[in-house]
């Protein structure tokens, strides 16, 4: 076989997100990264629920980055919730399978 035709590759993650603490308002990012053939498309999930960004809802303050990193306007904390504290994993699929990354937990600092 000729090697100039590539193949179908499974996603892997090539890039994990880390664990971040960021004051309550101030923007964050968790990094993803991931690779595959066709190119695997990434979602987030934030304590086992999707994470809807942007593209599901235009007014989001998540928005996944074009390499598959969830970027954070703002980090939204109220009274009465921590809408955005929790642990976060990004999973990449494509019809060859997925890939799930390490878990990253985004704690947001004190008052």
């Amino acid at each position: 076989g000729s090697h100039s035709q590539l193949e179908d590759t499974a996603p892997r993650i090539v890039e994990h997100p880390t664990d971040v603490l960021v004051s309550k308002g101030e923007p964050a990012t968790l990094s993803c990264k991931a690779e595959g053939r066709p190119a695997p498309v990434v979602e987030w999930y934030k304590d086992g629920e999707r994470v809807e960004t942007d593209r599901e809802d235009p007014r989001s303050h998540r928005t996944l980055l074009p390499g598959g990193s969830l970027f954070f306007l703002r980090i939204l904390h109220g009274r009465r919730g921590k809408p955005d504290e929790g642990i976060y994993v990004c999973v990449a699929r494509n019809y060859l399978g997925e890939a799930t990354s390490r878990n990253a937990s985004l704690e947001v600092a004190g008052e």
